[in-house]
């Protein structure tokens, strides 16, 4: 039996995606014996009042001790229906409310309580000054002093330049060759084609075992 908590840190804008990313953080600490998940939500310090945007309501004004009720109760919710559906449970769910930006409240958190994991959705469409979770998302990739585990709706829409599919040809002259010819005749002429790679090629010698990473793109 291990006395060692499996500590996840999970950042939360109310949005539907974040929901996602809570649940996903449930079953990731569900799998382990003391599993725990903690929630952070960042909001805007205003003085006597925070910022948090709400289910209800996008750029509500509250007291700090309402907000931290306010998220309790909507993590505690989601927990319950959680545990319904999935008969399953977890050693600790705590919440946080933090001033800091997005990001920065997920990695310093999963700093000051040595987590384990960060999870963090790639997008919502709410958040404190209209962040994007995607945005955040790479940011908290950046930031954080622990590994990260990204979900992304099913079916959402990339954002980015698509990533185009091996070369076919290419493909068969690997299989071809048993793996010794990694490009096909077109893609390994080095005159600027696409899918063109100028790189060296630094196979293990008998006896000299050197580094057999490519050098730097030139």
């Amino acid at each position: 039996m291990s006395n060692i908590p499996y500590r996840i840190v999970v950042g939360t804008d109310f949005s539907d995606t974040a929901a996602l990313a809570l649940n996903q953080a449930f079953d990731l600490a569900a799998s382990h014996e003391r599993g725990e998940v903690h929630v952070v939500n960042a909001v805007q310090y205003l003085g006597e009042f925070v910022q948090m945007d709400l289910p209800e309501a996008a750029a509500y004004r509250l007291p700090l001790e309402e907000a931290q009720e306010r998220l309790e109760a909507h993590v505690g919710a989601k927990l319950s229906s959680w545990q319904e559906e999935t008969k399953r449970t977890i050693a600790r769910c705590a919440t946080y409310v933090s001033i800091q930006s997005p990001a920065a409240a997920m990695a310093q958190l999963a700093a000051d309580l040595e987590a384990d994991l960060l999870v963090v959705g790639t997008h919502g469409r709410r958040g404190l000054q209209r962040f994007l979770l995607g945005s955040v998302a790479e940011a908290v990739v950046r930031l954080a002093p622990t590994a990260v585990y990204v979900v992304r709706p099913k079916g959402a829409e990339a954002k980015v330049p698509q990533i185009e599919p091996p070369c076919p040809r290419c493909v068969e002259a690997r299989q071809a060759s048993g793996g010794e010819q990694l490009w096909c005749e077109q893609h390994s002429e080095k005159h600027g084609r696409r899918h063109s790679y100028h790189y060296e090629d630094r196979r293990a010698q008998s006896g000299n075992m050197g580094s057999l990473l490519p050098s730097a793109p030139r």
